[in-house]
């Protein structure tokens, strides 16, 4: 079984308001870029990459949480980040259940945590990928 279909089990699994926030956030990180690939680690998260790690996502008892790798480097215009404040380098955003999923800012947040893994590892972008 491959990343995304464990990531799909995972979803389908959780038939709470956590499998719907899972599915909901992983939605809007995918419309990021088409080059973004779905990942399985750390002993069973979904993890989303692009030239490097972005994202690593948990459905946690009482919330769902999203954790940047280099969340601490990017810019959060709408304030997503909720958690992760302490570090240096992680920044996470903890939904808890009625909370609602701004797509749009997190898409531009995942977008955001590709440039600056472009520009870490100065790699160009990838053709036929959208910007």
């Amino acid at each position: 079984m491959d990343a995304s279909q464990r990531i799909d089990q995972q979803i389908a699994g959780i038939d709470d308001w956590r499998g719907r926030t899972l599915a909901a956030v992983r939605k809007a990180i995918l419309a990021a870029d088409a080059a973004i690939v779905e990942e399985w680690k750390y002993m069973g998260s979904p993890v989303w990459s692009c030239n490097g790690t972005i994202v690593v996502g948990n459905a946690h008892k009482d919330k769902v949480k999203l954790t940047f790798s280099h969340g601490a480097s990017i810019a959060d215009p709408h304030q997503l980040f909720n958690n992760g404040f302490g570090g240096k380098v992680w920044r996470a955003i903890d939904l808890f259940e009625g909370d609602a999923v701004d797509a749009r800012a997190l898409t531009a947040l995942v977008r955001a945590s590709i440039e600056y893994n472009l520009a870490k590892t100065k790699k160009p972008r990838k053709a036929g990928t959208r910007a």
